[in-house]
């Protein structure tokens, strides 16, 4: 087995940095009582006005008020936290968060399918540079060693056992994992590395520190397992991003929408789903919460499309408020079946699939300009069909039986028009169309396929309650 480790060192930070479209302006993380506010983390442009952690807020503003402030909230770390593994889910069933700020993943089985791990590890990189995550990525043959390993390395994998061994012994004590009572101890017994410490007979340790040590060490070297809960994407996708200012126009909120529809997608990826309809909220501070509903024609996942229909949504609408929050629910989690394509299909890669085209048509125009037709079960060529908004299935039931007729024009006439009968010649018929008794809107009609003199072939009849007259009704294509 080969065991990824995912160190996240300024996991706080990057989780408010990735909704905020100025990462590079001065930050600070504040903790601590309304009456003394500390600052718990900065960010490297916050640290160059030499504002550092542990400082009061008080002390901070004496240097400078050009930095920006956020809360350390503990939940939303947590959410980061599950975003990430949701993410490492796509790529290993064994997923797990047993350390803080860390992701342990079994990646092993993976190499089959994403390549040798040189090649694995550059996408794993790449994706946590996307997602806005600062990293370090280690690799051992179990997981209490890859997490060892990144507390001192960067870029390192001992992917054979005979090795670990070398490349533990290396490791400061402080790095191992141990209680900090037990490495104070360590210390000032001179103990300054592993190597040193497994040089020490396994009595004498067990006389004079905790059971803890030699479990810890015997994890380590893989002697032990380690117990693990895996990690396992839950069936609801709640997401909320907390704005850094009251925002009164929808350009201001696409930056933040944007960050919530990608993680939208990494999680519907996760777990091999898509959505079909979910709620975008705006939160504000003086009125009740606005709810965008976003419904689609089918489950989707590909995140350019999402935010289009989102973004197509969210500017129809009239902010009645400020927001101040975004928040991103989805309940209805189908499972996704991509658009199959031939093998040879020689269409490019961005050409768009009906329903994806009817999906931004619906989004910029709005659901009810895109219409589709519908075939009802009535013999009178008016009352046959209709137009209904896209995805609307209302008249199944006249729809399942619809009669046997004889040819019928692509285009029919919103009128009927008279005709002069010297000027056309008649192909064929009659057709007797006698029907509608029930609503009180009957006909009684004698239908024929004519030819004009141009060549065109239409469709007209005679209204036999009427004045006989030849009238046209539609053209054939």
């Amino acid at each position: 087995m080969l065991w990824a480790c995912i160190l996240l060192p300024q996991l706080a930070l990057d989780g408010v940095l990735r909704t905020r479209s100025d990462a590079d302006t001065p930050l600070a993380l504040l903790t601590g009582t309304s009456q003394r506010r500390t600052l718990k983390v900065v960010n490297p442009a916050a640290r160059a006005l030499g504002l550092k952690p542990g400082q009061t807020l008080r002390a901070a503003l004496a240097l400078t008020n050009d930095f920006a402030t956020a809360e350390y909230d503990l939940t939303e770390i947590d959410r980061s936290l599950q975003l990430l593994a949701a993410w490492a889910y796509g790529f290993s069933s064994q997923v797990s968060l047993r350390y803080p700020r860390c992701l342990l993943m079994e990646v092993g089985a993976s190499l089959d399918l994403f390549g040798p791990w040189p090649r694995f590890e550059a996408r794993l990189r790449q994706e946590l540079d996307t997602l806005g995550f600062r990293h370090r990525i280690t690799a051992a043959s179990n997981p209490a060693a890859a997490r060892a390993l990144a507390n001192s390395h960067e870029r390192l994998a001992v992917t054979e056992d005979t090795s670990l061994r070398a490349a533990l012994e290396a490791l400061p004590v402080a790095h191992c994992g141990l209680s900090p009572d037990a490495t104070t101890g360590l210390i000032r017994m001179g103990i300054k590395n592993l190597k040193h410490l497994l040089s020490m007979s396994r009595d004498s340790l067990a006389r004079r520190f905790p059971a803890e040590v030699l479990v810890q060490l015997d994890t380590l070297l893989g002697h032990r397992a380690l117990a693990l809960d895996f990690y396992s994407p839950p069936d609801l996708f709640d997401a909320r991003v907390e704005l850094n200012f009251e925002v009164t126009s929808h350009q201001a909120l696409l930056f933040p929408l944007h960050r919530l529809i990608g993680d939208l997608a990494i999680y519907l990826t996760a777990r091999d789903s898509g959505v079909q309809q979910f709620d975008l909220i705006l939160e504000h501070r003086d009125r009740s919460e606005t709810r965008v509903p976003v419904g689609l024609l089918n489950a989707e996942r590909d995140p350019d499309m999402l935010l289009e229909v989102t973004r197509g949504r969210l500017e129809h609408l009239q902010l009645p408020s400020p927001v101040l929050a975004l928040r991103l629910v989805a309940r209805d989690l189908p499972a996704f079946t991509p658009t199959a394509r031939g093998l040879f299909d020689k269409r490019p890669q961005q050409s768009l699939s009906r329903d994806q085209l009817c999906e931004r048509l619906r989004a910029r125009l709005g659901d009810d300009a895109v219409q589709s037709v519908a075939a009802l079960a009535d013999h009178r060529p008016e009352c046959s069909g209709l137009f209904q908004p896209i995805g609307q299935t209302g008249h199944d039931e006249q729809i399942a039986a619809l009669p046997e007729t004889g040819p019928r024009p692509a285009w029919l006439l919103p009128k009927p028009i008279p005709l002069n009968e010297s000027s056309v010649r008649i192909l064929s018929g009659p057709e007797r169309i006698e029907s509608g008794w029930w609503d009180g809107d009957d006909i009684r009609r004698d239908y024929y396929q004519i030819e004009t003199r141009k060549g065109q072939v239409g469709w007209a009849y005679r209204d036999l309650r009427g004045d006989g007259r030849l009238y046209l009704h539609g053209w054939f294509s």
